[in-house]
């Protein structure tokens, strides 16, 4: 059973798709994503996309964030993330779109007030979607000076030991491997270095 683990929401049950159509982040890995993330978290703009049952955002908001935009193409996952913020009390807080990933961030704007602050990446590992995310942030200009994405592949799957230009426009913050999953932090390179 998924929970949120702290902040407003502290305990709330949430539901969960049936089936094998999502992934959710395991407990333990979450728990070590959101100790990292901490104290950059209050009043901060959040975008999770591939959201599934929702949880990340909506964890994030309960610890403080301002506002969460959450996002998956599924029609079920949807109604899942809608049931999950009301039932946390953070619908007022954030908008849920039903959109493909690459679709969405191709049509955001990048003025001030819109850029994030945080994002969260966890695509179906097979789908190679965590590189074509990170570059249309990057270079829509949609992340704030010193925005952190979490992304997560699968254990094996490191884009940043293969893709130069990921490289080049990414600073890894920190890298971490959770059972089956690798949890990766970066900030883009034109922000100060404030991981430590």
């Amino acid at each position: 059973m998924m929970r949120i683990i702290t902040g407003s929401a502290r305990g709330t049950k949430l539901y969960t798709l049936d089936g094998d159509a999502t992934r959710p982040t395991a407990e333990r890995a979450k728990e070590a994503v959101f100790s990292v993330l901490q104290f950059r978290i209050t009043g901060r703009r959040v975008l999770d996309l591939f959201a599934g049952s929702g949880q990340l955002g909506l964890e994030a908001l309960s610890r403080g964030a301002g506002y969460a935009l959450l996002c998956d193409n599924s029609r079920e996952a949807v109604e899942i993330i809608r049931k999950n913020a009301d039932k946390t009390h953070l619908s007022p807080k954030c908008d849920i779109k039903l959109s493909d990933a690459l679709s969405l961030l191709s049509g955001l704007g990048s003025s001030a007030e819109e850029k994030f602050d945080m994002v969260f990446l966890d695509p179906p590992y097979a789908s190679g979607l965590v590189p074509k995310c990170l570059d249309i942030l990057y270079e829509r200009e949609l992340l704030t000076h010193d925005a952190v994405v979490v992304c997560e592949t699968a254990r094996e799957s490191d884009p940043f030991c293969t893709d130069e230009k990921l490289n080049d426009r990414y600073e890894i913050l920190k890298k971490s491997i959770y059972g089956a999953a690798r949890v990766t932090f970066v900030q883009p390179r034109h922000a100060r270095d404030v991981a430590e």
